[in-house]
């Protein structure tokens, strides 16, 4: 798949357009054929999430870590959130 360089950060991750990666799954979903050079990374990161999701290439260790790291950044957002501002109050 492509010359781009697998996104293995979450720094790396947001300097994405979000846009882009959809494009790129959609495409994937789809069945399109995989992007060329006329698309940019954030497209190729959205058609390879979606290819691996339908297991059509394998999930590399690089992305296992980038998931993991997604999904702690979510949940402490989330439970921020749902932390009472100032702390309880009596």
């Amino acid at each position: 798949m492509s010359n781009f360089v697998p996104v293995a950060t979450l720094d790396d991750l947001d300097s994405l357009p979000e846009g882009e990666q959809l494009e790129g799954y959609l495409s994937a979903e789809r069945g399109d054929p995989e992007p060329g050079e006329n698309r940019g990374r954030a497209f190729w990161h959205g058609y390879r999430m979606r290819m691996m999701d339908w297991g059509v290439i394998p999930i590399d260790d690089t992305h296992r870590k980038l998931v993991r790291d997604w999904l702690a950044r979510e949940r402490s957002r989330r439970l921020k959130a749902l932390s009472p501002k100032g702390g309880a109050k009596k």
